[in-house]
């Protein structure tokens, strides 16, 4: 009974993420975190250690996939990474000295009002009207909003993946695709740095937890690679906002019952 129990939880938790990661860049923590502690009883911080891991795999294919099909900034990307995890840091001593509790549910309303937003105002811009920015202008953009996502992300724990693409599409003017593609580019470090803390710190995970909801996240984050990379700008915006506020609720129903 405790396998069938492990295996149906971790598998719609990966689910959720994956589909959450390839279509919208958003950190797996969002979803797989509340999954665990409500359902299985696990510690909130190894939960969390398991799903940044579980977020490794499933961003790396994901950015993979955006990549190949010309769906990513590299350049800029690993700008905003440095100023991203170095302000997270920052993030992290700050929240050790004030309780960030009122600040807790943060990812969880942005998530639900991200997705109203691509489906009441999708996200339009081309890759041609991305060009309209100098490359200066775009680069110092960067790390300021990396600044501001490591530090959020850093205090309140969560967020990163919706704050970076709220960030790209509507501060630095990036086209959804392309922006999703550098969004998880830059978390497969982000993620993978958190889980190497958490571990390191902690101790180790249960390894049937750990590994199923590796395995689920993956390939879940790779269906929703392939097919957000493959539909129309329209029917992608509606397909991310559907998915974010579908998350967004059922996150919210979690916590509460947590």
């Amino acid at each position: 009974m405790e396998w069938f129990l492990i295996l149906i939880v971790t598998f719609f938790a990966g689910m959720g993420a994956g589909l959450g990661t390839g279509f919208a860049g958003m950190s797996a923590a969002a979803v797989i975190s509340p999954m665990l502690i409500t359902f299985l009883d696990m510690d909130p911080y190894m939960a969390v250690g398991i799903a940044l891991s579980s977020d490794v795999l499933a961003s790396a294919v994901s950015a993979y996939t955006y990549g190949k099909n010309k769906n990513l900034d590299i350049k800029n990307g690993l700008i905003m990474m440095a100023s991203v995890l170095t302000f997270t840091v920052v993030g992290s001593y700050v929240a050790s000295l004030v309780s960030p509790n009122i600040m807790g549910t943060f990812s969880v309303f942005m998530t639900f009002l991200l997705g109203i937003k691509f489906i009441v105002r999708p996200v339009m811009t081309t890759k041609e009207s991305m060009g309209d920015m100098s490359v200066k202008k775009r680069a110092l953009q960067s790390v300021i909003c990396g600044v501001m996502i490591g530090f959020i992300c850093g205090f309140v724990g969560a967020g990163g993946g919706m704050m970076m693409l709220l960030i790209l599409t509507t501060v630095l003017g990036y086209e959804l695709k392309t922006a999703v593609g550098t969004s998880v580019f830059i978390m497969t470090f982000t993620a993978l740095t958190g889980a190497v803390s958490h571990f390191a710190i902690g101790s180790l995970p249960d390894w049937r937890v750990w590994g199923l909801c590796v395995l689920f996240t993956f390939l879940w984050a790779r269906v929703a690679a392939v097919f957000a990379n493959k539909a129309e700008p329209k029917t992608l915006n509606r397909a991310t906002g559907i998915i974010l506020v579908v998350l967004g609720i059922v996150i919210m129903l979690f916590t509460v019952l947590k």
